[in-house]
Parts: C-alpha cells; sequence; structure tokens
C-alpha cells in the first residue's frame, strides 16, 4: 500500500495554545505531526490525544535508549497512546532494540517503529570526538544495518545516507528524513540538509519539515509547493 502523506511537521514548541493555533491551519490529509522531548515535556501525553482527536497522526519522538526493560515499557505505552511513529535510539544495541520489537509486537497498536542513526546536526568532526572512527556514511550504514537485524521497520537518516542505506537494506526498510529545506530556505542549525525532491529521489520515504513550514506566514502554501516538488517521485512506502 502506497502512502502520498509523507510530510511530517516537526512541532518544535513548548506552548499548547501556540500548537493548536498552528495545526487549525493544517489539513490532516496533507501531513503528519511530530511530537519530540520539548512538547512532550512541556504538555504530556495528554498533547497526543489531543493531536489525534483533530484527525492527525503523530510521530513521537523522544528516542528511547535506555536500558531493555525500561524501553520496553516506555514503547509500551507509547502504542497504548496509538501514535502512529515512534523513534528509539540505535546506539542503545541489539538487546535494547529487540526489547522495543517485542513491546510493539505484544500491543493491539503497532507503530511504525524507527530507530535514530546519526543526528543531522552532527558531522565526522562529532563523531570523532565521541570515539568513532568510522565516517558519518559508514556509521549510519552500519547502525541502519544492526537496525534491520533487529526487527525496527526503518531508521532516522540523512538523505545524503539514504541511498547507500536504500541499496543495502530491503525495499520495505522506511527512511526518515529530517534536515529537510526546501530551495532557497536558511540551513539554519541543521548540517547535513538537502531538499524535499532531493531526499525523495534518494530513497527517503517521509520527510521531517519543521521551521520552514512553522515559521512560514502560509504554511499550508508552504505544504502545497513541497507536495508540488515531491508529486510522483518515488511513492513512499507505508
Amino acid at each position: 500500500m502506497h502512502d502520498q502523506n509523507r510530510i511530517i511537521i516537526a512541532l518544535d514548541m513548548d506552548d499548547q495554545k501556540k500548537v493548536f493555533s498552528f495545526i487549525d491551519k493544517l489539513n490532516p490529509d496533507e501531513c503528519r505531526l511530530k511530537i519530540g522531548k520539548e512538547l512532550f515535556t512541556s504538555c504530556g501525553p495528554n498533547i497526543v490525544k489531543k493531536l489525534q482527536k483533530k484527525g492527525f497522526d503523530v510521530f513521537l519522538d523522544l528516542k528511547f535508549h535506555d536500558i531493555p526493560n525500561t524501553v520496553y515499557k516506555a514503547v509500551k505505552s507509547a502504542c497504548d497512546l496509538k501514535v502512529w511513529m515512534l523513534t528509539i535510539h540505535s546506539l542503545g544495541g541489539s538487546t535494547m532494540m529487540r526489547a522495543a520489537r517485542t513491546a510493539v509486537d505484544e500491543s493491539e497498536h503497532k507503530p511504525i517503529l524507527v530507530a535514530v542513526t546519526v543526528l543531522t546536526s552532527q558531522t565526522g568532526e562529532d563523531l570523532e570526538e565521541q570515539g568513532v572512527q568510522r565516517s558519518t556514511g559508514e556509521q549510519v550504514l552500519r547502525l541502519a544495518s544492526l537496525a534491520q537485524q533487529n526487527g525496527m521497520d526503518g531508521v532516522v537518516c540523512s538523505a545524503a545516507e539514504a541511498s547507500s542505506i536504500r541499496r543495502l537494506l530491503s525495499d520495505s526498510f522506511v527512511l526518515v528524513t529530517p534536515g529537510i529545506r526546501p530551495a532557497g530556505d536558511d540551513a539554519l542549525d541543521q548540517k547535513r540538509i538537502v531538499t524535499p525532491k532531493e531526499a525523495i529521489l534518494s530513497g527517503s520515504n517521509y520527510l521531517v519539515i519543521g521551521r520552514p513550514i512553522t515559521q512560514s506566514p502560509n504554511p499550508t502554501e508552504k505544504i502545497h509547493q513541497i507536495q508540488s516538488e515531491i508529486s510522483g517521485i518515488g511513492i513512499g512506502l507505508c
């Protein structure tokens, strides 16, 4: 089954009023919403339910990274919230990822489970500082392969690595790409960025886009502009 609702808007906000003022301008059929640490910490699980009542699929991006039992319980709670997608961190290792997979498999509602590889704000210098001797691309491929081996549905990765992952791993493996900046937009604090078209052509299924949409004077127009750019290219997978 194909899914053309490929835009995920990052709600990097900490104020519920701002969130609802913003989403009132959006059509749930044209985008999904990502809740990260800032908004979840500020508003709690109820923000997920409120957005769902508005008709939106919610991507819960909390990047769980802890001992396996703790991650198992956290993922169970996320499943109970009926989120559409959720993240854990691949650096937690095989046992932790398998615990997360078990939690989803045991739940009535089964979100798409994706593992974060290397944050798009990080460079090779950052990895070297942490003692990682591989290049960014090599590290992403290693973690993506480990994620698939341990039952993840996909990974979060930069589109710069998406084509390599797509060649290495199965076509059904979901690639979620942050660091998206429409042509002409400021890169801001992201370092490994690409345009929406480049990301889809590289094999990405879903595009995470924050400030280019949330700070736009006309968010719907911006969404339509991005949809026009990626229309008919490499349709993403459910």
